[in-house]
């Protein structure tokens, strides 16, 4: 999710995209806005209500293709410090987070007393707070602070699973182990893709867990290395197999687009013309900042549902209206977070300021309502 400019503008774009989708979707599920102006294009909010989460996979294939140029180009461990690396990770992750988490604790607080809709968020609890600002609440049954936060915390157990292959990859005694380390490693990653994807995300109740998610973000990483391979239809091939294996054992849509992704982005990326192509540069800078786009927005969209849903609550065009004004709040919300959090360089004593800020602000906003 998070990281520098990708240096490569058609991921960039492709991750504004994603990131416009996602947008997109909450502002169809979460109403009352899309609800009032459904009736304008009823073929458009259900499609949004129904596929636009789906962009989520183009996020887990680009965080695998990332992940593989960062850490192992060549299928063996470039890092020195496995918890170095997870440690880092976490906290360019958490310090945004934690930002937008606050920022939608005290916009949930402002209108849950004027607005009652499903989509605010219950008075949080302390068990909750300290479970969100850990990644963990879907882990231990906790309710989300804010839409989408459950990828952050999948992206982090992603992330973790890769470092460790490659680290006990690394750690393998004798010369063979250490002469073959680049095999093995995309060996095992490859192994764990094809039980994701034949395993485990068969299970939707394992869904909190990354290895869920792997075969999508797998995918990326073959793709990486399928680009970088001096001939790429080997791994094209074991791609296109291990997908198309998994969605003749059931159909999924999901997996069925991160198989097209994964696919199109190797073809895409050898292309030296789409290579060297600067993209859009509207969708580059948007892919830029999606990360803190994607945090940052539901509370944003909360907002604006409840000052349009409140003020006119029978008018299709004005809540249509509403619901563009939210969607450019959020881009703008998002380069703010971006430009004065994201963008910086975090530090452990500040994560650790900012998640203190989040459950000391939840349990205020808990108790005064309580006694209000």
């Amino acid at each position: 999710m998070p990281s520098a400019t990708s240096r490569t503008p058609l991921i960039d774009m492709v991750k504004g995209l994603a990131c416009a989708a996602i947008v997109c979707h909450h502002l169809a599920f979460y109403g009352p806005m899309s609800d009032i102006a459904a009736p304008l294009a009823p073929w458009l909010m259900a499609w949004l209500y129904d596929y636009g989460r789906m962009a989520v996979q183009v996020f887990l294939v680009l965080g695998g293709y990332l992940a593989a140029a960062s850490l192992a180009p060549q299928g063996v461990a470039r890092f020195d410090s496995a918890g170095a690396v997870i440690t880092k990770r976490f906290v360019r992750l958490v310090v945004p987070y934690a930002v937008a988490l606050l920022l939608a604790v005290l916009v949930s607080a402002l209108v849950r007393s004027w607005m009652d809709h499903h989509s605010v968020p219950d008075e949080p609890t302390l068990a909750q707070l300290l479970a969100n600002a850990l990644l963990l609440q879907d882990i231990v049954r906790e309710g989300a602070l804010s839409a989408g936060v459950w990828y952050v915390a999948i992206d982090f157990q992603l992330f973790v699973l890769s470092v460790l292959v490659w680290a006990a990859v690394r750690a393998l005694p004798g010369g063979w182990a250490r002469l073959n380390g680049p095999v093995i490693g995309k060996s095992l990653l490859v192994a764990l893709t094809a039980t994701s994807l034949w395993v485990f995300n068969l299970d939707s109740s394992l869904d909190m867990w990354g290895w869920y998610f792997f075969g999508s973000y797998g995918l990326g990483m073959m793709a990486y290395w399928a680009v970088k391979s001096p001939r790429s239809i080997g791994w094209l091939v074991l791609m296109v197999l291990l997908g198309g294996i998994a969605l003749a054992m059931e159909y999924r849509g999901r997996i069925a687009l991160a198989l097209v992704v994964s696919v199109l982005l190797v073809v895409a990326l050898r292309s030296a013309r789409l290579r060297q192509w600067q993209g859009v540069a509207p969708l580059v800078r948007l892919g830029q900042m999606s990360y803190s786009v994607f945090l940052v927005h539901f509370a944003v969209c909360l907002l604006v549902n409840a000052v349009v849903g409140h003020l006119f609550p029978e008018s299709p065009v004005v809540n249509a209206l509403g619901m563009v004004l939210a969607f450019t709040l959020s881009l703008m919300a998002g380069r703010e977070l971006y430009q004065r959090v994201e963008r910086h360089v975090p530090t452990w004593s500040m994560a650790l300021r900012w998640q203190a800020g989040l459950v000391g602000a939840g349990m205020l906003v808990a108790i005064s309502s309580h006694w209000a």
